[in-house]
């Protein structure tokens, strides 16, 4: 690793299809490709239920530091840093004998949302990324434990063909499993038994931050997290299932401006202007006040406090929020406000993961969910060829064609900000369109 230059490892990176595998998805060898002074790996993980960044690190420290170190000669920094929380001991233990004399592990308090980078970075380093910005504007980098551990194979070759995530809930299971890309939700939650309720309900992702959905033929992607399963009659789902229409009319009817919303929101205590409260008042009362205090709305980062957290009577700014950056960004408006003051109770405000458990009503479904030795063979899998930030990757390759494990299917458009696709399994081409292609393991006959 040493005699590699950090071209090479941006283009090994580039090559293997990595992708930041913490949700946005955005194409790792372009941040690897910034200079940076610090490279955070975070391992907080504080969606409750999830376990998977933190099973990982303990399976696999030498990959963790190696994907560290790589990210550190690619982007200059001269720093490293592990963020885990103290209770995840194991993967302390697994990690700590692995730390150069550039690399640290540190601590961050068990607390929700610890795993947002924004909060990640404040929280190791002190330092705040500005609203409206990204963590290389004060000179860091952050990628989460298994995209560090997909970069770390890159480097010797091997690109992005399976995904680690947890399925949790009320499964008989509960389990962290690796699976190909581009294995259905139905036979990811078949290995772990199947749902323990007659009507369930799904949550793709973590509960706070994860969607409903209903249909369980979707695909795993690179940036799958997680599968939750809950009773339809569950408050998460019921919240979660509520219409735009119907969040509007309940703030509109029962909204008494205590600013609770805003008091608790983890960017507005890190001093970003975004005030909650403040956007639910000018929908209310389609009182658009002032341009960049609206335009605010852009810097949420949907981690949820305020609707399943803060509010004392059950309105949702996290979906009046996302429905103004929505409008906003077809605008083509930015938000272009300044950092200001840290409140000086930020630290106290930072909301405790059990009591956040205990308010979502998850106590009973927390349970352990080890991680499987093994990865699961589909007979088939739909590779969606976007799953990142970007263009969606093109074809390839056509039907009937027999592919292996790894080979290229979707490349990037040139000039494009994207990421490749791989196959996951060997097998045969059966299916191209310009959003999947699906392959059968086995040749065809």
């Amino acid at each position: 690793m040493n005699d590699i230059c950090a071209q090479d490892i941006r283009t090994k990176v580039q090559e293997a299809g990595v992708i930041g595998a913490g949700g946005a998805g955005f194409p790792t060898h372009v941040k690897l490709a910034a200079q940076a002074e610090i490279v955070i790996v975070n391992g907080a993980e504080c969606e409750p239920l999830l376990k998977t960044d933190q099973q990982l690190a303990s399976a696999y420290p030498d990959l963790v530091i190696k994907g560290l170190s790589l990210a550190m000669k690619s982007t200059g920094a001269q720093q490293g840093i592990i963020a885990l929380k103290a209770k995840y001991r194991a993967a302390i233990t697994a990690l700590e004998p692995h730390l150069t004399d550039h690399m640290k592990i540190v601590i961050v308090p068990d607390i929700y949302p610890a795993g947002d980078e924004v909060i990640t970075i404040w929280l190791t380093t002190g330092r705040r990324v500005p609203p409206g910005g990204i963590p290389i504007n004060i000179g860091v980098v952050v990628n989460n434990i298994q995209t560090m551990i997909n970069v770390a194979r890159a480097g010797e070759g091997e690109p992005v063909t399976t995904r680690t995530l947890t399925v949790a809930g009320a499964v008989n299971n509960p389990i962290t499993v690796t699976v190909p890309i581009g294995t259905s939700l139905r036979e990811v939650l078949k290995i772990a038994g199947g749902s323990r309720e007659q009507e369930p309900a799904f949550i793709l992702g973590g509960p706070m931050m994860g969607n409903l959905i209903t249909d369980l033929s979707v695909p795993t992607t690179k940036i799958t997290g997680g599968l939750i399963v809950l009773p339809q009659d569950h408050p998460l789902v019921q919240r979660k299932q509520m219409s735009i229409g119907q969040v509007l009319r309940i703030a509109k009817t029962v909204c008494e401006q205590c600013s609770f919303c805003t008091e608790l929101c983890p960017r507005h205590i890190i001093g970003h202007e975004l005030s909650p409260h403040i956007l639910i008042r000018a929908v209310n009362y389609k009182n658009l006040g002032d341009a960049e205090r609206l335009a605010s709305a852009l810097t949420c980062s949907e981690c949820g406090v305020c609707e399943a957290y803060a509010c004392p009577v059950g309105i949702s700014p996290l979906r009046v929020n996302r429905a103004l950056k929505a409008e906003l960004k077809a605008k083509g408006i930015r938000y272009q406000g300044n950092i200001r003051k840290e409140d000086p109770m930020a630290k106290h405000r930072l909301i405790p993961s059990m009591r956040l458990m205990d308010r979502l009503d998850l106590r009973s479904w927390y349970q352990e969910a080890p991680l499987a030795s093994n990865t699961y063979k589909p007979a088939a899998v739909e590779l969606k060829l976007q799953q990142h930030i970007g263009v969606p990757a093109v074809p390839v390759v056509k039907v009937g064609e027999v592919v292996h494990l790894g080979q290229v299917v979707g490349e990037i458009q040139e000039g494009s900000l994207g990421a490749r696709v791989h196959a996951s399994i060997n097998g045969t081409v059966s299916q191209v369109t310009p959003q999947t292609i699906k392959l059968k393991r086995g040749s065809a006959k």
